[in-house]
């Protein structure tokens, strides 16, 4: 017996001396001699694990639980390799029955946490981790998962003290500089958000996803050319990255220092690097038959595309179209329940590889399959790229070409994307003459107040618009409509302005256009929808951002009754204002340069019986346009369908066609 003690020192001096070999051969030898040497089968095990063999370790651990059930630490070790492939529900069991032999176990703690993270069950998570601490409140890393147990749970301040508690334990930790930055972005406290994510980069200078939110903070400050460079060195770092190359490509539509076929390169470049689309699948050819149309998109909750989805879904004529939607949606809420009962079929894809949602569109055999995101957060474009249905086409969500060949058509307005347009897309474009959307106002809607000048004695200009669109070209248009409206203000409300040195760098920049900040109003969101639909009351006239327009916030001020102005741009994402003002019969409010911008709000500014007029008719107007009207733009929308799927019917190439009211 000797001998085998002998033999197992040996193995253990290996191991600790890291000569991994030799200890395996040793433990190899013990148990030769005795199959029973639990602590030799245990140590093999550890060696298993650290050779990236779960599967070999489990069934070691295994054989020494068999021995001796009653050591906590084989338990624990089980654990932790059932975990690592994936086995969660085991892997728990077996770190709680490690813990009913020793309770006081802070490793066995954390690793238990990890393992319920893993499975989304926050509560008990927290309640491992706190135990761990309790233990050991030094435990730098427990103090970090705390910190996303308590994010995930919407307790933001909670996450962030323990991400400080983690910083100041071990300052060196990028993990903990990351995931606090991503808190304090949750709570739009820029400023900080963007020191931690410095912090991160300058400890981990290949911290992708470090980049990629610090490129966030800057945009949400008003500064896309400074979050284009910091979204290209997440991209040379990762070069097939997807979110750096979409928030790079999303970019450039705020960007007013670029052209119009600068913009369009960059999006035919990037979706040039998708290899040619295969053959579409074949399809029964019946150009009457009933359609199977399918929807994607990352935005089948509470957000601007439901507000103009919805009204489609529910006015689609079933027997004409049979709907699916494919669910790009971590986050499911009301919105998405309210939409998932408005289709056909339902898939929540979140998880699933480009090529498995590829096969499913397949399966399903979708005639015509419509991306509803472009380049925005939780698209799908590489499952287009992959040519699922025969026909696709690109709506709603995406102001510009995706320039992707595998997808067909783009539906738009001849206001939007006038004669010439057509060079800038890859796409073919489908002009839909009552335009290329419908609105649904939310349910609980407040009625417009009074202008609130006939109480305050002054003008207030707004935009309720996300500040990252308020440009380099528009920023000094709207300190002159300022100048030109004497005592009048502008109120500003957007995520950034949580932030004091967001507030403080738009202050700075108004400055510089002699605007003084007592002119300003800076407030931050609401997120309560009807108390940021109320919120209009706060303002006379709207002012619509260029070369970005708005167009949710467009429909929301109007049917609050503010009248909008808007300068008719050279690209799609600056001309959504002016077809929706149109149509409205609102084209005195459409400018064509930013002298006649200021001009008109200076005109409007001065008649107050006109805004008295439009705070009361304009939602009404609204809603009795064809913008509000759903089922004459179904009826449309499902033509235009119909055509893209009778040229293909015929064996025709796509090509441009509108659609008449």
């Amino acid at each position: 017996m000797s001998g085998i003690e002998d033999t197992f020192r040996a193995a253990a001096q290996a191991h600790n001396a890291g000569r991994l070999g030799e200890a395996q051969t040793l433990y190899r030898q013990i148990l030769a001699a005795d199959p029973g040497h639990v602590e030799a089968l245990h140590q093999l095990g550890l060696l298993a694990y650290q050779a990236a063999r779960p599967d070999v370790a489990e069934t070691l651990f295994q054989r020494a639980i068999g021995l001796d059930g009653s050591n906590p630490v084989f338990h624990s070790n089980l654990g932790l390799v059932l975990q690592a492939q994936g086995k969660l529900d085991q892997a728990v069991e077996a770190y709680q029955r490690g813990l009913a032999l020793r309770s006081g176990d802070y490793v066995a703690l954390f690793n238990l946490g990890g393992a319920l993270l893993q499975q989304g069950d926050l509560d008990e998570a927290e309640k491992a981790f706190r135990k761990s601490l309790a233990l050991k409140p030094d435990l730098d890393g427990a103090w970090v998962n705390l910190g996303y147990a308590l994010r995930h749970q919407g307790r933001l301040d909670e996450a962030v003290t323990a991400y400080e508690k983690a910083v100041a334990l071990n300052p060196n930790l990028p993990d903990a500089h990351y995931n606090l930055g991503s808190t304090l972005l949750d709570q739009n406290r820029l400023k900080e958000a963007a020191a931690a994510f410095r912090r991160t980069i300058a400890l981990k200078p290949d911290f992708v996803q470090a980049h990629i939110n610090l490129g966030n903070v800057l945009l949400n400050q008003g500064k896309p050319a400074e979050a284009e460079a910091v979204y290209r060195r997440a991209l040379a770092l990762q070069p097939e990255l997807a979110n750096a190359r979409d928030n790079i490509t999303m970019g450039l539509n705020y960007r007013s220092d670029l052209t119009p076929e600068a913009v369009f390169e960059a999006h035919r470049h990037w979706g040039a690097r998708y290899p040619a689309p295969p053959a579409p699948p074949a399809r029964d050819r019946d150009p009457d038959r009933r359609l199977k149309v399918g929807y994607v998109s990352g935005d089948f909750r509470h957000h601007a595309v439901a507000s103009f989805l919805e009204p489609l879904l529910k006015a689609h004529d079933r027997t004409a179209v049979e709907v699916f939607c494919y669910a790009e949606t971590p986050h499911p809420d009301a919105v998405t329940d309210r939409l998932k009962a408005l289709a056909d079929h339902w898939l929540f894809t979140v998880g699933m590889s480009d090529p498995d949602v590829a096969a499913r569109i397949a399966a399903d055999r979708i005639d015509i399959l419509i991306d509803l995101a472009g380049y925005t957060e939780h698209n799908r474009l590489p499952v287009f790229a992959l040519k699922p249905a025969p026909v696709q086409a690109t709506w709603l969500g995406y102001p510009n070409t995706t320039g992707i060949r595998a997808i067909d058509y783009r539906l738009v307005d001849p206001i939007t994307d006038p004669a010439g347009a057509d060079a800038f897309a890859t796409e073919k474009l489908v002009r839909m003459q009552e335009g290329f959307l419908c609105y649904a106002p939310p349910a609980d809607v407040p009625e417009p107040a009074p202008s609130p000048h006939l109480a305050g004695g002054f003008v207030t200009f707004g935009s309720f618009n996300n500040p990252s669109k308020l440009s380099d070209a528009a920023l000094p248009v709207w300190a002159a409509v300022l100048a030109a409206v004497p005592g009048s203000k502008l109120l500003l409300k957007g995520r950034a302005f949580e932030d004091a040195e967001s507030r403080a760098l738009f202050e700075a920049a108004f400055a510089a256009h002699g605007v003084t900040a007592d002119r300003l109003i800076l407030r931050p969101i609401i997120r309560e929808p009807a108390g940021h639909l109320a919120a209009y009351a706060d303002i006379d006239i709207g002012l619509d951002p260029f070369p970005y327009n708005g167009t949710t916030t467009t429909f929301e001020a109007v049917s609050m009754g503010v009248p909008v102005i808007t300068l008719s741009g050279r690209s799609h994402a600056g001309r959504v204002g002016a077809s929706l003002l149109t149509r409205l019969g609102l084209a005195d409010l459409v400018a064509e340069d930013a002298n006649q911008y200021i001009e008109i709000a200076a005109r409007l500014a001065a008649d107050s019986a006109r805004l008295a007029q439009l705070r009361g008719t304009l939602r009404p107007l609204l809603l009795a346009s064809p913008l509000c009207d759903a089922p004459a733009f179904a009826r449309r929308f499902e033509g235009a369908l119909r055509t893209m799927w009778k040229r293909y019917c015929e064996g025709q190439a796509p090509a441009a066609f509108e659609i008449e009211s």
